[in-house]
């Protein structure tokens, strides 16, 4: 897939629209939508790391399609891949709040 697929389908999947995805990289809207266009130009490496930052990707996946969660994922346990796709569907919000409840759980199972 390209940049404009790859970015396209992350938007959809974070439930961002262009004007959002513009505000928070501080990028003109125009700029996003050149890049979603049927004959798009690519950003360059500054906007899609900004690109990439707000919608919690790599730069990697935006232009290539690889996802490096996946490759990591592989050497996991199964249980520990289970919980972090199912952290993925998530909204950011509830990721944190499971990040901060795993964490603490964590340090209250060091001490006993």
């Amino acid at each position: 897939m390209s940049f404009r697929d790859n970015l396209r389908e992350t938007l959809d999947y974070c439930g961002l629209e262009q004007k959002e995805l513009a505000y928070q990289a501080n990028i003109s809207l125009r700029s996003i939508e050149n890049y979603l266009r049927e004959n798009a130009s690519i950003p360059s490496a500054d906007k899609a790391v900004q690109i990439a930052q707000v919608l919690g990707v790599t730069v990697e996946y935006l232009v290539t399609g690889n996802d490096l969660l996946k490759k990591i994922a592989a050497s996991m346990e199964p249980e520990m891949r289970h919980l972090i796709y199912s952290m993925r569907d998530l909204s950011v919000d509830k990721q944190h709040i499971v990040i901060k409840t795993a964490i603490n759980l964590s340090e209250m199972l060091k001490e006993t």
